[in-house]
């Protein structure tokens, strides 16, 4: 490839959201180059579930088959690479890579994904996405039926603990320190038979990413194989503030339901901009964000050749 090279459009991120608007992009016959930088958030996690067709299969194993199918097309190439800046250009969009190359597109897509902070508790980040679990649609079908726990703290401990009892009736909350419930959260809580444990964790004893038990400050321990918990998250790049996007308040990039934003010409697609952080939903925003963006240009396209034709 070109040190410097130019393409109908630029997706940063190539798991699945820009994995699969790359696929809409070259059966539109869109010149597309994909950049990666190989650190999905959930590379540890063993087992992916509720996509058809790929249920039960790893997240690297449903992106390899992917990557594959989608460099078939002939105007798609994939590059390993990191984008560290981005920025408007003569046709569209310019972005530098960290070994120093720059390319430009018309059209550039952020699927740059999230990133997860975890809280300062020996052996959770080991156990994240394994058997400490943040989405029961992704996991919950797993452990079901069995004593789970949740770990986490007032509003967030209410709506885990309300959604969680779906696929298990023995439930203990965490709150990891004195509870911060309102007194109509914790009735509510009681009322559904869920103990609350306020002790304070010292770490998770696990082997591998295999959860085996809490332990406290107290000495004791209390034996589990799967918690569920929600951690705070960041944008995995800052390429969408380079480039002058709104976030919302929760963090994530404010886009229309196509993937557009208020810069114009520049999509996302994924994770970093909704809530829902599945891989039929990352997948699923990947085409529409491509399809978009083909529409955009093919209008770019017919009022250019117009205004060429009138003049």
């Amino acid at each position: 490839m070109n040190p410097t090279s130019s393409f109908d459009v630029i997706i940063i991120g190539g798991s699945y959201a820009g994995l699969s608007a790359a696929m809409t992009l070259g059966r539109s016959l869109r010149t597309v180059l994909i950049i990666d930088s190989g650190k999905p958030c959930n590379r540890q996690t063993p087992h992916s579930h509720g996509f058809l067709t790929r249920d039960g299969e790893t997240p690297g194993q449903i992106a390899a088959i992917a990557r594959d199918q989608v460099l078939t097309y002939p105007t798609v190439s994939f590059l390993s690479d990191k984008v560290t800046q981005a920025q408007p250009s003569d046709i569209g969009f310019s972005v530098e890579t960290q070994s120093g190359h720059l390319y430009k597109s018309r059209k550039l897509l952020l699927a740059t994904g999230l990133e997860d902070i975890m809280p300062d508790i020996p052996g959770f980040a080991e156990c994240w996405g394994r058997t400490i679990l943040h989405c029961p649609y992704c996991h919950g079908y797993e452990v079901h039926g069995q004593p789970l726990g949740i770990l986490a703290n007032g509003d967030m401990a209410h709506e885990l603990v309300r959604l969680i009892q779906n696929w298990s009736p023995d439930l203990t909350l965490f709150t990891n320190g004195p509870a911060t419930l309102t007194d109509e959260q914790r009735q509510f809580i009681e009322q559904l038979g869920v103990p609350v444990d306020e002790r304070s964790l010292t770490h998770l004893i696990h082997q591998n990413g295999r959860l085996a038990a809490l332990a406290f400050t107290d000495g004791s321990i209390h034996e589990l194989n799967a918690v569920f918990s929600r951690v705070p998250f960041r944008q995995h790049s800052d390429l969408a503030v380079q480039l002058g996007c709104k976030l919302t308040e929760m963090g994530l990039i404010k886009a229309g339901e196509m993937g557009q934003t208020d810069v114009p010409g520049l999509f996302v697609a994924g994770d970093n901009s909704t809530p829902f952080r599945q891989v039929a939903i990352a997948t699923a925003n990947g085409v529409k964000a491509g399809a978009w963006m083909n529409k955009e240009m093919i209008e770019e396209d017919i009022a250019l050749k117009f205004s060429v034709v009138s003049g």
